[in-house]
């Protein structure tokens, strides 16, 4: 059973986890008011990340009898400038969960639980790709902003990105 300091870590970013896919979610809706599909499902399937990691935290709590308590989650920003924003605050973003789990591996460390710091390696890893898709769409679409022909083209080619149980979007 996990220390209640360390437990408390885990169920705050459980919460954050959910956070990340509500805000993402809310990007997609952004994305489909502005009639850029291909944008919106590269956001759904960063939704459906974002709850596989919270999912995959929440099994790790209860495999280890460890009471997990949801929280409310925070309400995302609903509206953006334009797609280079929300590029740059879904990078900003990642690097920011990148913080919390680095700080939840320091926690784990001195609460002496090895158990979760070999558990939190796997979102270690998954932060190091996850900042790599982001800054790689933010770069993308920098060089598309302006050029409505060169952003019609990405928001087609963000249309491919795959995800389980969902088709990629025909354009």
């Amino acid at each position: 059973m996990m220390n209640k300091r360390l437990r408390d870590a885990f169920n705050r970013q459980i919460n954050r986890e959910l956070y990340s896919a509500y805000l993402y979610m809310s990007m997609a809706a952004y994305f489909e008011s502005i009639h850029m599909k291909g944008f919106a499902h590269w956001m759904q399937a960063q939704v459906q990340e974002e709850l596989t990691h919270a999912m995959r935290m929440f099994d790790y709590l209860a495999n280890r009898d460890t009471r997990i308590e949801l929280q409310p989650i925070e309400a995302p920003p609903i509206n953006w400038p334009n797609p280079v924003k929300v590029f740059d605050d879904t990078l900003t973003h990642e690097r920011a969960v990148t913080g919390m789990i680095n700080d939840l591996v320091r926690a784990s460390l001195s609460a002496g639980d090895q158990d979760a710091v070999l558990f939190l390696k796997w979102y270690v890893d998954e932060q190091v790709e996850e900042e790599e898709h982001a800054t790689e769409a933010l770069a993308k679409t920098r060089r598309a902003q302006g050029d409505d022909e060169a952003m019609l083209l990405l928001d087609r080619d963000m249309a491919k990105r795959p995800w389980p149980g969902k088709e990629t979007v025909s354009r």
